[in-house]
């Protein structure tokens, strides 16, 4: 398999971590120093990781409904796509439809993402529906 496949079926199997809710699971996709930056700034692995390890972070849906963008250079690959999700933080349900990217690195024989960013889709616009 090629790395852009590779990263596609890594980013798939990262969601289907995610949505099991399973801390350790979705750590492991994840650098040490990783990082998600969203509208309310950044968050590390570890206060992530604390979130859905506490049950104040659930998702029940996580679903790429954009084609993903991978571009690899060299040992690292950046994957782009318009992910719909929802769950529970601290009690309150949530939909999410966002544009994600993830800078992925290689590290030995696999990869490890390093940086997560999210940014809301646009409503009314062709991919923003």
């Amino acid at each position: 398999m090629d790395d852009r496949g590779e990263i596609i079926e890594l980013a798939l199997a990262w969601a289907a971590a995610i949505v099991a809710n399973d801390a350790a699971a979705i750590g492991a996709f994840m650098a040490d120093d990783w990082v998600i930056v969203g509208p309310d700034g950044a968050t590390t692995k570890v206060d992530f990781l604390a979130l859905v390890a506490s049950g104040d972070l659930t998702h029940d849906m996580m679903r790429t409904a954009s084609e993903p963008r991978v571009e690899v250079h060299g040992a690292t690959a950046v994957y782009t796509a318009r992910v719909i999700n929802s769950g529970h933080f601290r009690g309150q349900r949530f939909t999410a439809d966002e544009w994600t990217s993830d800078v992925f690195v290689r590290e030995g024989a696999g990869w490890k993402c390093v940086l997560s960013h999210v940014t809301p889709a646009a409503k009314g616009t062709a991919d923003g529906d």
